[in-house]
């Protein structure tokens, strides 16, 4: 354990230092993520004045407050795709990381993280610029605020293991882009990306419970602006804990059988 986490450091350290030569670059990318949340939310603020004030349990104000904690939600849902898993194995690039004595979502999970750390700072002034603007209805405990340092975490580490799950497809095909865009589609409809599920239909949420989509995006949001009680809190964590071990041994499992699949390309 001592190895591994001398590693990880090591690896987020590497990833923190990168990352934070190139502050303007990630500034223009978390930019361009926010144009999504705000016409979300836009939409919905407008509609909820319409509708009396509130729909789907949401205000103006928490509406504000669910989109604007979302983009933070988003940055860390931002993992190694399955398009990198094509392309590494196109590339070659797999067969150089299979000669080191690690699995290389280690280096993923590691190389990521670190980035969160980063983006996690420069989100803090973009969140500020936004509550100036749109005035969020947002007032957490603190027991919402340690619930979402924890479920953000969680959530990029469900996210991660089920993109790997989907990359590791492209060991049996050279092309994955319509797999992944499926997942994409029910991940956006099953997820509380596009709205709170709670405007969704009551089948739809009932769906979503079965499913890793919510517990990655919507959960961590709505732990911080949904005034969940205490027990709905530590069952989502709960939640959250279950697919990253479902997750991590359904990937250790597939991998044995895709490794004897891998035959090396490029230069």
């Amino acid at each position: 354990m001592k190895r591994y986490f001398d590693i990880y450091r090591s690896m987020m350290k590497l990833s923190i230092l990168e990352q934070w030569q190139y502050p303007v670059a990630n500034y223009f990318y978390m930019i361009g993520m926010i144009a999504e949340p705000v016409i979300y939310m836009v939409v919905w603020s407008t509609v909820a004045n319409q509708q009396g004030g509130v729909v789907g349990g949401y205000t103006p104000g928490q509406f504000a407050a669910y989109y604007i904690v979302w983009t933070l939600v988003r940055s860390m849902n931002v993992v190694f795709t399955p398009y990198g898993w094509e392309w590494r194995i196109r590339q070659g690039q797999l067969s150089m990381s299979l000669m080191r004595p690690l699995h290389p979502l280690h280096s993923d999970v590691a190389y990521f993280a670190g980035w969160k750390v980063v983006v996690i700072l420069l989100w803090l002034p973009l969140a500020f610029a936004l509550t100036l603007i749109f005035k969020p209805d947002l007032n957490p405990t603190w027991i919402e605020i340690v619930v979402f340092f924890f479920a953000i975490w969680f959530a990029y580490l469900i996210r991660t293991m089920t993109l790997t799950l989907i990359g590791l497809v492209t060991f049996w095909t050279t092309r994955v882009s319509a797999l992944f865009e499926l997942y994409f589609a029910a991940e956006l409809i099953l997820s509380g990306r596009l709205v709170p599920l709670s405007l969704m239909p009551a089948w739809i949420q009932d769906f979503a419970w079965f499913f890793p989509f919510q517990w990655a995006f919507g959960f961590p949001i709505e732990s911080l602006v949904g005034n969940m009680t205490p027990n709905e809190l530590l069952r989502g964590l709960g939640m959250q804990l279950a697919w990253i071990i479902f997750g991590v041994i359904l990937v250790n499992i597939i991998w044995k059988f895709a490794i004897r699949k891998f035959s090396a390309v490029g230069g």
